[in-house]
Order: structure tokens, then sequence, then C-alpha cells
């Protein structure tokens, strides 16, 4: 979340940033001003009245020890008046914490200065493509009948053991799944990052931690009895490893990487766009997060875009790069370029990968922090990205893979697979 300090310092420039999501933030920015004077001026009464108490606690002391008993008692009663008193004002300051905490979780980030207006994904900026469309033949399939005909992915199977959106993965198919989820990791371990492995269920303070609580609550799967949450992506479990931490200047960089099922329950429109594993409620992705100096942050973020695009070059399959406009930005991130590749038997693009800087807003709700050169103690970066999200990957290789006979292995995957070809 925002720092109080930063909005009471940069009021005007918050809200003119936040015009670029399409909101008029005003209301909620005055609203947390006006109940962070009234929590500072209810402790500055607090402390007033128990610098008060312990006055006279300390002068009852005396009078006691001067053999003046029944001024001692005086001062009694007038103390039992201040701590009714303080014990009031602790009750209301406790209120007001919490009513500005739960203000506090209903501003998003702020976007940087690179992101474009707009109100939608229709809005976002291609910056970057890379890689030659292939031409297949006229009667080339999309993903799910090639999944139906070579037999490697069982959608219909997913629905009877649990519902739609849990495809089961066979033969071939779940090789193949394994394959990419091991040459993720790889390549994230070459490059530096630290492989992680995490719980799949995360306690209420980490989804609030990374701010999935209380924004997507709806889309989240609650364990009700247990209080817990299926993890929607691998970055929550991954990110509050450094939760209420303080780390030092060295540290930097600090890289994790982890593969984890993701588990969302958000609902999504019929249609051939959320066939197969376009849009699934259970999914496998390999995370990458780091945490840094906030002065090396964005030289980080396009680290991460370059690795992201070497696994794509490696892979041969066609991608473009996204700048995320302030309508389609996600409500913690500061900056975010979304991966996409072209699924040529579909004749659209599909969304692989996404890589965020949130800056200090997921630190502050962490208290992730770092000491500087001076021993202070100072709030961290924190970024996360996709490297990558399996489902529409293994799509991509299916449908732009495919021949007359049958679906050929991305040369860089055939040493994983142990095979070159579904047929």
């Amino acid at each position: 979340m925002l720092q109080l300090q930063t909005i009471r310092e940069k009021k005007d420039e918050i809200i003119n940033a936040l015009t670029k999501r399409n909101i008029d933030a005003s209301p909620l920015v005055n609203g947390v001003l006006e109940l962070d004077e009234k929590r500072r001026a209810t402790q500055t009464q607090l402390d007033n009245i128990l610098a008060e108490s312990n006055k006279l606690s300390k002068e009852i002391g005396m009078l006691f020890k001067s053999g003046k008993p029944q001024e001692a008692n005086e001062l009694k009663e007038k103390t039992g008046t201040l701590k009714e008193e303080s014990k009031n004002l602790s009750e209301q300051l406790n209120s007001v914490a919490e009513e500005l905490q739960a203000m506090l979780y209903q501003i998003p980030n702020a976007p940087h200065d690179s992101v474009p207006a707009g109100n939608s994904e229709d809005d976002n900026e291609e910056i970057y493509n890379e890689g030659e469309i292939p031409t297949l033949a006229t009667d080339a399939l999309p993903h799910w009948e090639l999944a139906k005909k070579y037999d490697i992915i069982d959608f219909e199977l997913g629905v009877k053991i649990t519902g739609a959106g849990f495809p089961v993965y066979k033969g071939k198919g779940a090789r193949l799944q394994r394959a990419l989820i091991s040459y993720f990791l790889d390549k994230n371990t070459e490059a530096g990052y630290t492989e992680m492995q995490v719980p799949h269920l995360v306690n209420e303070l980490s989804g609030y931690g990374t701010g999935q609580l209380p924004d997507k609550e709806g889309q989240m799967y609650h364990v009700t009895e247990d209080d817990l949450y299926l993890i929607p992506t691998g970055e929550v479990p991954v990110t509050n490893i450094l939760r209420n931490e303080i780390v030092s200047e060295g540290d930097f960089p600090i890289r994790y990487t982890a593969y984890t099922p993701c588990f969302r329950r958000e609902a999504g429109s019929y249609g051939a766009h959320v066939r197969g594993l376009n849009r699934l409620h259970q999914f496998d992705k390999v995370e990458i997060v780091r945490v840094e100096h906030p002065s090396k942050s964005y030289e980080a973020l396009d680290s991460m875009v370059e690795h992201i695009k070497n696994i794509l070059r490696e892979l041969k399959l066609p991608y473009r790069i996204l700048r995320l406009c302030g309508g389609d930005l996600g409500f913690t991130a500061a900056l975010t370029y979304d991966f996409e590749v072209f699924s040529t038997a579909q004749d659209r693009w599909l969304e692989i990968s996404s890589a965020s800087n949130f800056e200090t807003y997921q630190a502050n709700r962490l208290k992730l922090r770092y000491k500087d050169e001076n021993g202070k103690s100072q709030l961290a970066h924190t970024l996360n990205g996709s490297s990558l999200a399996l489902p529409r990957v293994l799509a991509g290789i299916l449908e732009n893979y495919q021949t007359a006979e049958g679906i050929k292995i991305p040369e860089v995957l055939v040493p994983y697979c142990g095979f070159d070809i579904i047929d």
C-alpha cells in the first residue's frame, strides 16, 4: 500500500497519477489524510494523559513517603479518572487505526510515469515483437482438438473428477508439461534465481502482504474451516518469505524462483477464447520474484523482461510485449509488461507472462525493509514475473508446431521430454 508520509507529501501527484487508472482517488486520499490527522491528534491526547498520569504517580509516592496520605489519596482519585480517559482514548485510537488501514488498502498503487492512460486492454502499448508466425495447413487444429486427436489432455475427464477448468494431462502431454517446468526452473536458476519449494496454501496475512486481499478475495479459493487460501500464484508464498524481515543492503539482489500449481475461481465468459487451456481454474506456473534496492528496481525489471524474452526465443515461439495502460494495470503494480504468444491455429494473441514492479507498495504491507548505509530502515522494492505460465505456452507449442506427421517438440525441450514428436 502507499505510504502515509508519501500521501501527505505528494497528495496532488498521487491523485493525478491515479487518474491513469480511470479513478478519482481524491475522496479516498482526503479521507485517509483526515483519519490520519484524527489518529495523530488522538495519539497526542493519549500521550499527554499518560505523561500526566506518570507524573502524578511519582507525586503520590513522594506524598506517602512524606506522611501525607490524605493528599496522596486525593491524587489517586485523579489518576483513576485519567486511567479511564486513557482507556477510552486507546480504544478510539485502535478504532481509527483500523479504519485508516482499511482505507489505505482501498487505494491502488500509483502508476509509473511511463504507464499510458487507457481504459482497457485495447489501450495497451505494443513495445516489442519477435519471431516468425508459422504458416499452417488449411486443416490446422486448435490445441483442444489436437489434445483430443493425440490423447494428451483430457478436458472431459477433468470435468468428471472435479469440474470445468481442471484438465487431466496424459502420456506425452504430461511429460511435455513436466519438461516445461524443469526447463523453466533450470533457466531461472542459471540466471541466478534460487529455487524454492513453498506451500500451496497461505494464511490471510500472506494474502494481504502481496495485495491479493482484500482486492481479489472473490477470485481465491478459501478453505473456510482453517481460514487458508489456495494460492492464485507462486508470487504470494514466495514474496511472503521476507514478510516482517529487515535485510542488509548487501543482500540485494534477492532472487527466488518456484514452481507451483495456481488456483483461481475467476469465472470467464463462454466462447473459443476461453476454450481448452485458454482459461483454467487450476494451472501450473514457474514464477520469478526479486527484492531490490529502490535505485535498482527498474534496471531489474528490464533484466526480467530480457530473461523471459530469451526463453521464448529458445522455444521459437512468436511473441510480443505490451506495456499495460492504467485501466488494465493490476491493483498493486506500478508498471507491468505483458508477454503474449501468437496462436496461429486460433489466429489470436495469448497472454503467457507478465513482469511487474510494485516499488514499495507490497513492501509496505509486508514490512519488508533494509538497512541503508546510515543504518536507517527503508522499504525495499519487490518485483515478480511469470517465467512462465504453462497452459498457454503449451497451447502455443501444440498449435504452432503441428505438422502432418504430428506435433514436433521444440528442440530445446527434446532432452527434457525424451521424444521429439507427439504422433
